[in-house]
């Protein structure tokens, strides 16, 4: 029995109305509907200016445009983003320049030492050199050029370029500078004009699982690990001990599941969920308090440094700075249903918006972990080290899809700032801005 395909219908028209013509061989046109993406505004451009003096007159001015919020913050640049300028060279006859140079550096810093610390990025591109077809003296207009940051160092060894690092309790940094070298004849003087500037990699998580972007998509709670398993990394089961008021041991089991791809974009969050099992109920509940499970991501800091002693389980002179950054918060699991002996939780770590993404550079490392401490209740102690941990990287860009929702209610806060610090052998240096 033959089944005749539906008719065609025009797009809607006020003028003609009624099906349309149409072959065999043709199905019905529909149009797709793109709702996991939303078109992003291009900002224009920031302009930052520098000057270079000589003889109380204006020699160099150089125009860098950039993607900074503000002309006075220092010019920031994303990966494979070209650096743009202009260049204006106010010369005066007599003046004999041979040549112009950009160059791109970047350096790990450690000390106020030329020795402490190490060059892995240098980069340069010829603006203009004197010849016999060009004028004596360069033109504005021979100043304009661009550059393009490039996302690995050079040989010999071949990394992904850190972001700009800078805080005040590291004893190290990561530094980017653009210089523009002006070389002249033997009786002169080069001169330069130099400015540092911030550089963003590109770090973008893999896609999360289908059910969670469908729950990111319709704001619907998320999925547990028993719905969702290919959206959750379960891990090893611990157990949790306490000791209540100096005389009675209680123990439960824990399960820690954390989001899938273990990759979370900076200013998002990190979405947890926690199993506990026990044979009482009471002590259940004890554990299963929104205050009662600690877990934290900790920031790990790494470098090379010859100036410093060598640290206690490291080879060679290497420091470590270890400091909690954010701890995650708790609500009871409207998702699943507690039986007898089980309690479920759902956690959440908010991730602030200037978090340092994962690196690693040889002589520089910046690494994260997940850490399940000793749980906190009142009237109890329990041992103090860590019941579980587990790497996780933080990322610059947001996975293709939908964008990652914050789920915990508005009572529960986390601390915003890192509440311990573990310096391991750091020294006292300077640090060249």
């Amino acid at each position: 029995m033959d089944v005749a395909l539906p008719p065609r219908y025009r797009r809607y028209s006020t003028t003609r109305h009624g099906p349309v013509p149409y072959s065999g061989d043709e199905l019905p046109p529909y149009t797709r509907r793109n709702t996991l993406t939303q078109p992003i505004a291009r900002r224009e451009p920031t302009e930052h200016i520098y000057f270079l003096t000589e003889r109380n007159r204006p020699f160099v001015t150089l125009k860098l445009y950039s993607s900074a919020k503000s002309c006075t913050s220092l010019p920031t640049f994303f990966e494979k983003e070209n650096i743009s300028g202009t260049l204006e060279i106010n010369a005066e006859k007599g003046d004999s320049i041979s040549s112009i140079t950009a160059t791109v550096t970047g350096r790990m810093i450690t000390g106020a030492h030329s020795g402490d610390g190490f060059k892995f990025l240098s980069q340069s591109i010829p603006i203009w050199s004197k010849s016999p077809n060009v004028p004596r003296v360069p033109s504005p207009s021979d100043g304009a050029s661009k550059m393009t940051v490039p996302n690995e160092s050079g040989s010999p060894h071949t990394y992904s370029l850190p972001e700009t690092f800078l805080e005040r309790h590291t004893a190290a940094s990561i530094q980017y500078d653009f210089t523009i070298y002006i070389s002249r004849g033997m009786l002169r003087s080069d001169s330069q004009i130099k400015t540092a500037f911030g550089y963003v990699p590109s770090i973008r998580p893999e896609q999360a699982s289908l059910l969670r972007q469908l729950s990111y998509q319709q704001n619907t709670p998320l999925a547990g690990p028993s719905i969702d398993p290919e959206g959750w990394k379960t891990l090893r089961a611990v157990s949790a001990r306490a000791l209540m008021f100096r005389s009675r041991q209680v123990e439960v089991q824990c399960l820690l599941s954390l989001a899938k791809p273990l990759s979370y974009t900076r200013g998002t969050t990190l979405p947890c969920f926690l199993t506990l099992k026990g044979a009482k109920e009471d002590t259940l509940d004890l554990f299963a308090s929104h205050s009662a499970p600690v877990l934290k991501l900790q920031r790990c800091v790494r470098f090379f440094s010859k100036t410093s002693s060598p640290v206690e389980g490291l080879h060679g002179p290497w420091n470590e700075t270890v400091e909690n950054i954010a701890s995650a918060v708790w609500w009871p699991s409207a998702g699943t249903d507690d039986p007898p002996g089980v309690r479920h939780l759902e956690g959440e770590i908010k991730l602030g918006k200037d978090l340092r993404p994962t690196t690693s550079i040889g002589r520089f490392s910046v690494t994260y972990h997940v850490v399940l401490c000793p749980f906190n209740m009142p009237h109890s102690s329990s041992e103090d080290r860590s019941l579980l941990s587990e790497p996780v990287e933080i990322a610059t860009m947001h996975a293709r899809g939908p964008r990652p929702r914050a789920y915990s209610p508005p009572a529960y806060t986390s601390p915003s700032r890192p509440d311990e610090h573990y310096h391991t052998g750091l020294v006292n240096v300077g640090l060249l801005l």
